[in-house]
Formats: C-alpha cells, structure tokens, sequence
C-alpha cells in the first residue's frame, strides 16, 4: 500500500487514483509524486492516497508494468475509505473500457460529495457517465476530435488542464504535473508548490491555457514564417480543405511559391501534405469513435468514402473497416455504416477536395 505518513490527518486530502488497463504510467505517477513531494517539503501530512482497480486485482500499465491496488472501487470503507477526490486514469484503448459497474460506483461518489477528475483519457469514464455535462472538461490532444465527435454537447477544449468546480480533467503525461501543482496552491500556498517543482526539475509551472503540444516550429523543425502559416490553416481546415490557391492567398504567396516552399521544407507538396494530414485525423477517428466509415470520410474533407478508401490504402496499407476491425469498435446505432460499407466497396471514386 502507498500512502503519505506522518501527522496532521486532521488537515489531510485523501485522493483516490482508478487505475484501468492500459493506463498512461507517466500520467498516474506525474499525480502522485507531487502529493508524496508536497508531504515531505512540509513536513506534515498534507495528502494520503489509494491506489484503486475495478476489481481490486493487480494491473498493468500500457508500458507493461504491473501495480498491487489498495482496493477495489466500489469495495467496502477498507478499500476506497473516505475519498476527498477521485481520478480516473486511462491511457490506451480506453473505448473498450466502458464498464457499468465502474460508472455507476463514480456517480455514487458524485453524490456523496467526492471531487472527480480525469487524467489522459479517463474523461471518457466521466463522460459516459453524465458527469461532465455542465463542465468544461479536456483530454489528450490525440483524442480530442474524437471526443468531440462523441459527446458533442459537452464545453470541450483543448486546454492543458481544466479545473471547474468539482470536475477536474487533464491532458496526461506531465500535464498532470501540472495540475497537481495547481492544487498544491490553491490549499497550501504557491512557494510550496514551488518547491515540488523544482524538486522535480520542472522550471516552470505551467497554468491551464498553456498547449498542449508544441508549437508548429517545434514539431516540424521548420521556422519559415510563410510555411507555418499554411500548415496552421490546413490543421484548422480539415472538414473543409482549402484548394491550394486559396491557402497560397491568405499566406501572400503565389501557387509557385508555396509548391518550393513544401518541397524544400517537408519533401512532398502541399497536396500531398494536406492529404496526409486529413488521414491522420481520419485514423483518430476510426480507432477512437464508433462513427461509421462514411461520417470519417465527411468529416475529413473527402467526398466519397470510395475515394478515402482508395486513399487510405495506399498510405496506411489496409483499408478503412480493416483498421476500424482491429480496434473492435462497431459504428453507434442509427448511423449510416451500412450504406458506408457499400459505398467503400463500390466502383465510384469521387475527385479529391
């Protein structure tokens, strides 16, 4: 069992940490080292912790390492005890994880008064919930187009972490950090959350509006002005492509221009590039969502699911309902997969937009 020894139970927070398989290990331990970290600078035992599990039996991490659980969630006081918050912490494959044993528990502890976050793709759990409605709420970067496809009437952003009343979600990795720092302020003042920083060589402790990812230049390893500029419209224009004319408008370059630029840079053009860009985020969607093949194709700027599926075959190497196969997701009731799957399968293909 790990806990935070020491005197002061009076003042103690007790955070619960619901463990489900394939967590994300950096998210979880970036939570609960700030808790151990805060307890020791103090002196005092400001934070106490159980690890919980479904069942209460050991689990594994997404990189294959295995923890002993305090408890069960759901189990008697002796396993979960009071628990002044509780985060669910998912990482992969968290769509095959919707367990109504595990919902029904964490809207028990939302009625008992419990705080409730979500670090990586734990918002998931929330969501089916119903616990998020009503809340700002955020997920990994990786997920959120799928989120949004899935819960679309809930206030999603793409925030590093989101804090709002008793609903606490966060993007993962060290974004939990982060949050944790967060906390460590608001109860037990900024120089102590200071200190747990630098204890873990964290320079700099980032607030909620901070990015996700890196900055385009960054990613790419690219500083032309005029390049990131373009990349940045077909990132926010992926349901609807701009033609490569427009984009070289709205940047001031002439349709020559932008061809050198994307070759000289990136090695292909900025066709090519856009398509690839719109496949990735097609793939998101068909391993993260139950939206059928024909709603993916739509929703990322093709116009016929024949014509994304020839494309996605050639650049992935297998078709559409093959990866969508190995995920084990099946397209949500009253969607149009049928007709999808025949489109994928006919002789058309339309002309890419």
């Amino acid at each position: 069992m790990v806990n935070g020894a020491g005197s002061g139970r009076e003042a103690q927070q007790t955070f619960g940490f619901l463990l489900l398989p394939e967590f994300s290990m950096l998210a979880f331990s970036s939570a609960v080292e700030p808790l151990r970290a805060a307890n020791r600078l103090s002196g005092r035992a400001l934070y106490d912790w159980r690890i919980l599990t479904a069942d209460g039996r050991p689990i594994h991490s997404s990189s294959r390492m295995h923890l002993l659980p305090d408890g069960a969630l759901g189990g008697g006081p002796d396993d979960c005890g009071r628990l002044d918050f509780l985060f669910v912490v998912a990482g992969l494959a968290v769509q095959r994880l919707r367990d109504p044993a595990v919902i029904a528990a964490l809207r028990r502890l939302a009625r008992g008064g419990c705080r409730l976050g979500a670090l990586s793709t734990g918002s998931y759990l929330l969501a089916w919930a119903g616990l998020l409605d009503g809340f700002r709420c955020t997920v990994h970067w990786e997920n959120l187009d799928a989120f949004r496809e899935d819960f679309p009437d809930l206030e999603v952003t793409g925030e590093l972490f989101e804090i709002d009343g008793p609903r606490l979600t966060c993007s993962g990795g060290t974004a939990s950090l982060d949050m944790m720092l967060s906390l460590i302020a608001q109860s037990h003042g900024r120089d102590l959350a200071a200190q747990v920083a630098e204890q873990f060589i964290h320079e700099r402790i980032r607030d909620t509006h901070d990015h996700q990812r890196m900055s385009l230049q960054g990613r790419l390893g690219i500083s032309h002005p005029k390049l990131l500029q373009v990349i940045a419209m077909m990132e926010a224009h992926l349901e609807e492509p701009l033609a490569r004319a427009e984009l070289a408008r709205r940047a001031g370059l002439s349709t020559r221009q932008l061809e050198r630029l994307f070759r000289r840079y990136l090695g292909r053009t900025p066709t090519r590039y856009y398509l690839e860009l719109r496949l990735h985020r097609a793939r998101a969607l068909l391993t993260q969502t139950a939206m059928s093949i024909l709603n993916v194709a739509l929703a990322c700027g093709f116009v016929s699911a024949s014509h994304f599926s020839k494309c996605y075959r050639e650049f992935f190497h297998k078709m559409p309902r093959e990866e969508r196969q190995q995920t084990g997701h099946k397209p949500a009731a009253g969607t149009a997969a049928s007709s999808a799957q025949e489109i994928v399968s006919g002789p058309g293909a339309g002309k890419l937009r």
